[in-house]
């Protein structure tokens, strides 16, 4: 698993994986939080980094710029999976497998069949 370091507040240092990458959701706590939890209907504000798995390279980060804000249930599955019971404060590593995130067609930046590696801070849940 790739290892995730850097302090609260600032963007997250991501190693870049090795060997083959999981099937299934892998969820890890960097930070815990301590403020409002997320559901699975939340809108959140967060600062996120997305790596691909297959190339160790930091595809895009909200750390360049604003924070992105969405109603959780109108993300990628890994998502929906991965962030409910999150708390405000925290920071979480997320290896999404392709069939929960964009699958065989790939989206944008990332090719088909990618395993995604999130790292992010949730910053608020409304």
């Amino acid at each position: 698993m790739p290892t995730v370091t850097g302090s609260k507040g600032s963007a997250p240092e991501i190693s870049a994986p090795e060997g083959n990458p999981p099937t299934e959701l892998v969820t890890e706590d960097v930070f815990l939080g301590d403020g409002a939890e997320a559901g699975p209907n939340s809108t959140l504000t967060v600062h996120y980094t997305l790596m691909a798995w297959s190339t160790g390279k930091i595809v895009e980060s909200s750390w360049v710029g604003d924070p992105a804000t969405f109603g959780l249930n109108q993300v990628i599955v890994g998502w929906q999976e991965g962030i409910p019971g999150m708390k405000v404060g925290g920071r979480r590593l997320l290896v999404i497998p392709a069939d929960k995130g964009y699958g065989a067609a790939g989206g944008g930046p990332i090719g088909p069949n990618e395993t995604l590696i999130f790292v992010v801070d949730l910053l608020a849940v409304s």
